[in-house]
Parts: structure tokens; C-alpha cells; sequence
């Protein structure tokens, strides 16, 4: 009977998780077409422009509120040869590849260009102003004063700040010990970031077994966790956890599939929003989880998020390489 009675429990744990689904999220319609393959980023500006990334080709392009394109910034490598020598001789300063992107509330553009080990800063009207050297940047957040956030596996602590002069002037955050293997560990902290209207950085950690973002502000003291734990994120967190036992005994190079696929915040009020391939999952400043929704295109094809817009009615989420499409939003922000 006690058997029987667990046995109860858990498939109703299990109906209840599945429960948790609160509705298919279909697009509205796609975005900046044929923007999509080798999509990496996109953000919002302050003036409400558009700025999407996408590694190789073509760049980093920036779109009016109207989906105009305004402005187009290559890499370099996604240029054949005789582009790449015309370039060159005019003296336009190219991106090698940009991993990601941020931009401020002036507009000016900061991308982490992998490829030389630099950030790159631009004007808002695509104008180089400056490098920054960093060895391997894989994400950036702007932040209050002109500072910028950089996160790199090479460095200890999760992210470093630089000022607007280019001088390193502080970093934090301690990496969670997910195995005592050094650089298996520091991998599995890696991650992508947001920011708040209220000057926050958000951390969200791409590979833990149970997806996060942490909060800091811009001193680097740390709030509250968002932690996705939920009956139905059991089975993947513990492969997951397996998988990194694996990893660490073989010893070979990290090699894992990201856990939380984009993240994005919305600015005004904090709430995070966390993709896990095609589910997208909404939280409350609180950390609370407070909507679960499936995306679809139009014609109902899965929908595997890499980056996240949230505005105050819409939504704007990109995969790679099926594209960028707008949703509605359902959920009704938590009145407090």
C-alpha cells in the first residue's frame, strides 16, 4: 500500500508538472528576414531601434522601430576575398566575429569580437572609437558611467568591468563548483547577460543542470537567484549531472549542449525570462515562476530560442537559423 501510495504521488507530481505548460506561444510574424543563420544576438535601444547580430554574415545590423534597416556593420569574416581587400584599403575597422553584443543608452555599440581578442566600441552611427583587450570575450553587458561587463572563460571570476577609458577597474562573481576539474568547471560557468532600467546585471549560466540567472548590481553584490527546479526539470538536470561526471573522469576538452539557450529581461520591471530550447519560462523580480509557454512560427514549427527581447506588449525571439518572428504577449505582468 505504501508503494501503491508513492507511486500515486509521484505520477501526480508528474500530471501537475505537465500542467505547468500554460499555453502555445505562436508568432505573430517573422522579423527581418532573411536574418536568421548564424544568429548570435539582438537587443533593444533606448530610441527603440533594433540591433540583431548574426556571426558570420552579415553582422551586426541595426533596424528602426519599423523594421528599416539603417545600418549595416560586417565582419570580416564573412567577406569574400575582394570585399574584404576593399574594406581593408578604405580603413573600415572590421569585426573578425562577434560573439555577442551590447549597446548603451547613447547608442554606443559594444561587441565582444572573439576572433582577436578584443571588444570593439563603435558610435552609433557605426564609427569605431576603440579596443578594448580582452583574451576570448564571449559576452558583454553595458552598464551605468560607460562601463562595460565582460565575461571570458580566461579569467577566474565570472565577469570583469572595464570603464569607459578602457581600464580594468574591478571584476566579480565566484564560479559555483560544479566539479572539482578547474576548467570543466570554469566552462560550465560560463554565461550571457542583460540589464535593467535600474542599472542591475543580469548572469544567466548556459550550462547548469538546473538553469539560473543571478542578479548583481554594479558593484557586484549579488541578489537573488532565478532557479528553474521544477518537478519537470528533474530528468534533464540529472543527466546533465551525469554527464559533467563523465566529462570529469575521461578528462577530455568540454564539450556540453547549452541547458539555458537565451535569456532576456524585461527593463522596467526585472522580470527574467529563461528559454530552454523551445520552452520559455517567465519569473517575477521576485524569482518566481510565473508563466511556461511553448514557441511555434506561424507554421507551427518549433521554435529553439538563442536570444530574447522583452517589451512592455511583446515579445521579439530569434533561433538559429529559422529566423526572428513577434509575439503577444499572454501573460499579465503581476500588479504589486
Amino acid at each position: 500500500m505504501k508503494i501503491l501510495a508513492v507511486m500515486c504521488l509521484l505520477l501526480s507530481a508528474a500530471s501537475a508538472a505537465r500542467a505547468q505548460i500554460d499555453a502555445d506561444l505562436v508568432a505573430k510574424r517573422r522579423l527581418f528576414a532573411p536574418m536568421g543563420p548564424g544568429l548570435k544576438q539582438i537587443r533593444e535601444g533606448a530610441d527603440g531601434k533594433i540591433y540583431v547580430l548574426a556571426s558570420p554574415s552579415p553582422g551586426l545590423v541595426v533596424y528602426s522601430p519599423e523594421a528599416r534597416r539603417l545600418l549595416t556593420m560586417r565582419e570580416a569574416a564573412g567577406l569574400p576575398p575582394a570585399a574584404l581587400a576593399e574594406a581593408k584599403a578604405s580603413g573600415e575597422v572590421l569585426v573578425e566575429f562577434g560573439e555577442d553584443f551590447d549597446i548603451d543608452a547613447e547608442g554606443t555599440i559594444y561587441v565582444a569580437d572573439r576572433a582577436t581578442n578584443n571588444v570593439q566600441v563603435y558610435s552609433k552611427e557605426g564609427r569605431h572609437l576603440k579596443t578594448i583587450a580582452v583574451k576570448a570575450p564571449l559576452a558583454v553587458a553595458a552598464m551605468p558611467e560607460g562601463e562595460i561587463a565582460v565575461g571570458t572563460m580566461q579569467q577566474e571570476n565570472l565577469l570583469t568591468v572595464f570603464d569607459k577609458t578602457g581600464r580594468l577597474v574591478r571584476d566579480f562573481g565566484d564560479p559555483e563548483p560544479l566539479t572539482a576539474r578547474k576548467d570543466l568547471n570554469r566552462f560550465l560557468n560560463l554565461g550571457t547577460m542583460a540589464t535593467d532600467a535600474m542599472g542591475h546585471l543580469y548572469y544567466g549560466f548556459k550550462f547548469f543542470p538546473e538553469p539560473t540567472v543571478r542578479q548583481f548590481d554594479r558593484f557586484g553584490y549579488a541578489g537573488e537567484d532565478v532557479r528553474y527546479t521544477a518537478i519537470d526539470a528533474m530528468p534533464e538536470a540529472a543527466a546533465m549531472r551525469r554527464e559533467i561526471a563523465r566529462q570529469e573522469s575521461r578528462g577530455d576538452t568540454p564539450r556540453f549542449r547549452q541547458v539555458m539557450t537565451a535569456m532576456g529581461v524585461e527593463k522596467q520591471t526585472g522580470e527574467v525570462w529563461i528559454a530552454v530550447g523551445n520552452m520559455l519560462l517567465r519569473f517575477d523580480k521576485e524569482g518566481n515562476r510565473r508563466a511556461t509557454f511553448r514557441l511555434y512560427t506561424p507554421q507551427n514549427a518549433r521554435l529553439e530560442a538563442v536570444a530574447i527581447v522583452v517589451e512592455k506588449n511583446r515579445l521579439i525571439i530569434g533561433g538559429d537559423p529559422i529566423g526572428i518572428y513577434e509575439f503577444e504577449r499572454l501573460d499579465k505582468p503581476d500588479k504589486k
